[in-house]
């Protein structure tokens, strides 16, 4: 191996599958360095596959249970499996400040590895699933509880947004922030097909984790303020705790929305046949799903929370509204169903914005990253 080949390893808590979407963009980026020349070890739960070195499931009382609704599980740290896994690697990226990372963290040091951390856990996702939304005095904790257990250890952190980057700098973490997006697939673009559109009814995407912070039930209750609620069709994609909820509420609608998990074909081919994308929620660290849909060429509807980093995919303020209500979601959608000229021109103009968020470029950068970290700490 050269030695601009490295040994990397990943260590994060899910990589299977792709309801979390920590682990789904862990997994696009193995893949990617992996066709670049590296060596990709993954230590994590699930199930066997090729440089996977796995743990097992632990329990935390209450917690673990809590987390389950979140699609969320976490992974019992085994030292034997981290050293062999960290045997002979240039450079060890962690993932989340739990169990398993924080003892990796300490054996990595012990080895004398180079180890750089990433940021993909939003304190307010916390806290508002313990329904203590808005108590910043709790978020601040976190905030610290996170950088005193884990994030301390750190000079380079990777943030997926410029807003998470701005968030960590204001609550004092001194670290070298890399601002690097997820990135999206190539797969992700407009339909080809002229006719890829063509039905009777409004077709709206909504993409994300049914959970109270996702706002999905203001998406609902601004289809039932819509002067064309008669004609939208809404599509929620995703799954979580709030899923029961909402189908309840959704039976309200004229039309009810569709509820359902999708493969990345199967949600690239519903995005193409849809007429705009709506992000309700109030937490978002990126909002990976936003940028996807923006990539098949549909025009976004984006809450304008403080507390979220989408609002930076809007190109104007008419791809925002006002966090938290319910008729200013209406008011926009309103106006993106009735000016059918100016949605396509901005269609157009949303691919062509996405394009600086591929999944290659936002690799690449990764990769860059591997290299600083080990310049200055190797």
């Amino acid at each position: 191996m050269s030695k601009d080949q490295l040994v990397i390893v990943f260590v994060i808590d899910i990589y299977d599958g792709g309801k979390n979407g920590t682990s789904a963009s862990a997994r696009r980026t193995a893949e990617y360095l992996r066709r670049r020349g590296h060596q990709v070890r993954v230590i994590s739960t699930g199930l066997p596959e090729a440089d996977k070195f796995l743990v097992p499931v632990k329990s935390i009382p209450v917690v673990s249970a809590v987390a389950a609704k979140q699609n969320f599980i976490f992974a019992q740290p085994v030292e034997d499996t981290l050293r062999a896994a960290f045997n002979g690697a240039d450079i060890v990226h962690l993932f989340l400040p739990m169990p398993l990372e924080i003892k990796a963290l300490a054996i990595a040091q012990e080895m004398g590895i180079p180890c750089s951390a990433a940021f993909h856990l939003q304190p307010e996702n916390i806290t508002y699933n313990i329904h203590q939304d808005g108590n910043e005095v709790l978020v601040n904790f976190v905030y610290n509880y996170f950088y005193k257990s884990f994030y301390h250890a750190f000079s380079h952190i990777h943030c997926p947004s410029n807003f998470i980057a701005g968030q960590l700098r204001q609550h004092g973490y001194p670290a070298q922030l890399h601002v690097i997006s997820n990135g999206i697939p190539a797969a992700f673009q407009p339909s080809s097909s002229p006719n890829g559109r063509a039905h009777d009814t409004f077709q709206i995407l909504s993409v994300g984790r049914l959970a109270p912070e996702k706002r999905h039930d203001l998406l609902i209750e601004a289809v039932t303020l819509s002067r064309h609620r008669q004609h939208i069709q809404l599509h929620i994609a995703g799954d979580g705790p709030c899923r029961e909820h909402l189908v309840k509420q959704g039976q309200s609608l004229p039309l009810p929305p569709t509820f359902g998990y999708y493969q990345q074909n199967e949600l690239i081919a519903l995005a193409q046949s849809c007429d705009l994308y709506a992000h309700p929620s109030d937490v978002e660290i990126e909002a990976i799903a936003c940028l996807e849909a923006i990539a098949c060429g549909l025009v976004p509807v984006i809450s304008n929370s403080k507390r979220s980093a989408t609002p930076q995919f809007a190109l104007d303020e008419r791809s925002l509204f006002q966090a938290g209500s319910a008729a200013d979601l209406a008011a926009r959608i309103d106006y993106w169903i009735e000016d059918i000229a100016e949605r396509a021109h901005m269609s157009r103009e949303y691919a062509k914005s996405a394009q600086g968020f591929s999944l290659d470029e936002c690799s690449l950068q990764m990769e860059a990253m591997f290299h600083e970290v080990i310049g200055d700490e190797g």
